[in-house]
């Protein structure tokens, strides 16, 4: 297990520096986004947050017909629960800075967020149903390590008109995703397979590979994350 947690955190640890020095990415990280950017970063994030519930219940569905895990799947199905209306958050926080969406017309995905779509989606109806923790490892440590500072220095730069109701997804998995990183490391022990542990360790890697992905073109732009391709 604890070969498994330091992986995981290594993968981290490389996403949260190629981040950092990432010039899209670190407008994002240091607030320094208008309106525009913000809002379509924003509506990239929507596409793919809102698929975590479906996600996470289908894994616990999959898992309880194998007989597989039963304590995962149930914990699966919990957790679907929980993430209810995190979805909503990004609406009220576009909303907020007077870019309302409605959710029957998203923006398109881009390659990276439909890459990441597609990947768990594979993963949790073909492949390991248990790769999904690798997904959320991942994201839930990148927003325990940056969602609080992204929100106040979004705050801070004042540069979007309402931005200071409008950081509640950044805010509330900044608030939540700590202690969700701690029970996830909790869970890598009762993976009894070596191929589920392969399947975890890679969905980290993907998950952090598309992530980065999401930034790019132009350094003086987020594009991928931040312009919903049209």
């Amino acid at each position: 297990m604890n070969s498994l947690v330091d992986a995981l955190d290594t993968i981290v640890s490389d996403l949260l520096s190629t981040l950092d020095a990432h010039a899209a990415a670190r407008r994002l990280l240091a607030g320094d986004l208008d309106t525009d950017e913000y809002a379509a970063f924003l509506g990239q994030t929507f596409l793919y947050v809102r698929q975590t519930r479906p996600l996470l219940r289908r894994a616990g569905e999959r898992l309880t017909r194998a007989g597989k895990a039963p304590d995962l799947a149930r914990l699966f199905l919990q957790k679907a629960e929980e993430e209810q209306g995190h979805d909503l958050w990004v609406l009220e926080d576009l909303a907020a800075i007077g870019r309302a969406l409605r959710p029957t017309a998203p923006p398109r995905p881009c390659p990276a967020v439909a890459a990441y779509i597609a990947w768990n989606q594979f993963q949790v109806d073909a492949g390991s149903p248990l790769a999904f923790l690798g997904t959320a490892y991942v994201l839930e440590a990148l927003s325990q390590a940056r969602a609080g500072t992204t929100a106040a220095h979004l705050v801070a730069r004042r540069r979007i008109p309402g931005i200071e109701r409008g950081v509640r997804f950044l805010r509330g998995h900044a608030d939540a995703d700590e202690g969700h990183t701690s029970v996830l490391r909790g869970l890598f022990a009762r993976i009894e397979s070596e191929g589920d542990r392969r399947a975890v360790k890679l969905s980290a890697a993907v998950t952090a590979a598309l992530y980065v992905g999401m930034f790019s073109g132009d350094a003086s732009t987020i594009t991928a994350a931040a312009t919903p391709c049209e």
